[in-house]
């Protein structure tokens, strides 16, 4: 790979969390990043998928079957494959809702087109993702680790399989070398633990992370943006 121009268009696919964090200071950090280095990136963020058709979900059923299973140059329900996606953007970062950590039992198989939330199942649709991604290898992905839930509205079993799947992402899923760039949310969350640590919640039973974390986190996200796009 070699380096991004110093204009790379990037854009965030978020919901209500990727939102709290764009808003801890995402715009603001690039404006002062391109001023004091010359550069000019272009960062835009948006609802993906939209409530309307699609469905207010973004989880991994729901990006394996947007930019998977309904690959192409034309947009399904309205919203963007990653054909059309990668030829606006030389970066794009996505993101799950934090009900992506509300994993059930695994059943022993896994099947790519099942939308229920199991280990078995998100670790077909990460695979079939990566396959995908890499189809474009000029485009740089910047993929978030799972949100984190507070401790009132899981429990320690949920928990326990959130972890296994952020860790399966890190340390097998993720291949160095290549156009995937993994940013570790889910880590910043617990620090380690397995919920969203309170003080970082805007609520006791409010799994959205509160301004002073979200503040933190967009330095954080932004710096791994521009790792990634300076990675050869």
């Amino acid at each position: 790979m070699k380096k991004l121009a110093k204009d790379a268009r990037v854009i965030l696919l978020h919901h209500s969390t990727g939102g709290c964090v764009w808003r801890g200071g995402v715009p603001e950090w690039f404006a002062q990043y391109n001023a004091e280095n010359g550069t000019n990136y272009q960062i835009s963020e948006t609802a993906f998928p939209s409530k309307e058709p699609y469905g207010w979900k973004n989880y991994p059923y729901d990006y394996w079957n947007l930019w998977v299973a309904h690959a192409g140059d034309q947009p399904f329900m309205q919203e963007p494959t990653l054909e059309m996606l990668s030829r606006e953007y030389d970066v794009i970062s996505f993101k799950h809702c934090f009900p992506v950590s509300k994993i059930l039992p695994g059943t022993g198989t896994g099947d790519v087109a099942d939308e229920t939330k199991r280990l078995e199942n998100y670790k077909r649709q990460y695979d079939a993702l990566k396959a995908k991604m890499h189809e474009f290898p000029d485009t740089r992905f910047v993929v978030w680790t799972a949100a984190a839930l507070v401790e009132a509205v899981t429990n320690r079993d949920e928990g326990q399989r959130t972890r296994q799947f952020v860790d399966w992402i890190k340390n097998e899923w993720n291949q160095p070398g290549d156009n995937i760039f993994v940013w570790d949310f889910y880590e910043l969350e617990t620090e380690g633990g397995l919920f969203l640590k309170p003080e970082y919640a805007a609520g006791e039973q409010d799994c959205h992370p509160a301004e002073p974390f979200c503040q933190r986190a967009a330095t954080s996200f932004c710096e791994a943006v521009v790792a990634a796009t300076q990675t050869t």
